[in-house]
């Protein structure tokens, strides 16, 4: 056989075909990001007043907006106070969480009203938190804490009832004492769903508390956005909803950092099922 009639028989190589630029994730993202802004500003400025919201216009107002002293203001107030309601809901919504998932009786007097306040509408407990907390700060602080703990009291529970049973096994076959079997066995094998219960409880908290300021109208970034979208300065009250869309973007890519640094046998444990 000549090498002519070889080189026919023989099976062509398949090439692999190149991933181009067009097929990487971040570069579809941006693309579909850059399509939906320019779609909104041409529906806007096809069909909607000069006063609605466009990216444009939100561009050219946001380094004013962000640097002027009345919303730095705001965006403190708002979020200091969602930051103290969620490390409050994280103290006794952890305690009360893990109380019900290692103790029968207290589960079993807590359960009920805990799913059953957690699945109650913020905007209908407001009105009360008002009446016993007073039009201020401190109902926002109180709606921020009612709209946090339950997420993460569930998932500390759900946590607590996971413990493997030979973890608890080898505690007490070393006669561990409760509070060391709680702080070295219980709490670290509830840290994946803890910090599941704190991601919800952030995002639950953030709604909470711009809830509170739309209805309560004290300063605030829901305030900002309540006046400036009544005074028909819709561009100035989106920079507010970017400042809180990118703060619980944030606090997401936060506690995924800190699972992938700190709980890695978590990730392996989940890919394992």
């Amino acid at each position: 056989m000549t090498a002519i009639q070889q080189a026919a028989l023989a099976k062509p190589e398949r090439v692999e075909p190149r991933e181009g630029m067009l097929d990487s994730p971040f570069v579809l993202k941006l693309a579909a990001g850059a399509a939906l802004l320019i779609a909104w500003e041409a529906v806007v400025h096809a069909f909607a007043p000069a006063y609605v919201a466009r990216p444009s216009g939100i561009a050219r107002v946001f380094a004013e907006v962000v640097s002027d002293r009345r919303f730095l203001a705001a965006a403190w107030a708002t979020l200091s106070a969602v930051v103290e309601g969620l490390l409050i809901s994280i103290a006794l919504g952890t305690a009360a969480g893990i109380a019900m998932g290692r103790v029968g009786t207290v589960e079993r007097v807590l359960r009920y009203y805990v799913n059953s306040l957690f699945a109650t509408p913020m905007v209908a407990i407001l009105p009360l938190l008002t009446l016993w907390f007073g039009y201020n700060a401190d109902a926002r602080l109180a709606t921020v804490v009612f709209a946090a703990f339950f997420s993460i009291a569930i998932n500390a529970c759900d946590g607590a009832r996971s413990v493997p049973l030979e973890y608890l096994e080898v505690a007490r076959s070393f006669r561990a004492r409760p509070r060391y079997t709680l702080f070295d066995v219980v709490l670290p094998a509830s840290l994946p769903y803890l910090l599941a219960g704190v991601r919800l409880a952030a995002g639950r908290a953030l709604v909470g508390a711009v809830v509170a300021e739309f209805f309560i109208s004290i300063p605030g970034l829901g305030y900002f956005i309540l006046f400036n979208s009544r005074t028909f300065k819709h561009n100035e009250a989106f920079v507010a909803v970017i400042v809180l869309v990118a703060v619980g973007v944030g606090f997401e890519a936060l506690v995924g950092w800190l699972t992938r640094r700190y709980l890695p046998w978590a990730r392996r444990d989940e890919a394992a099922r």
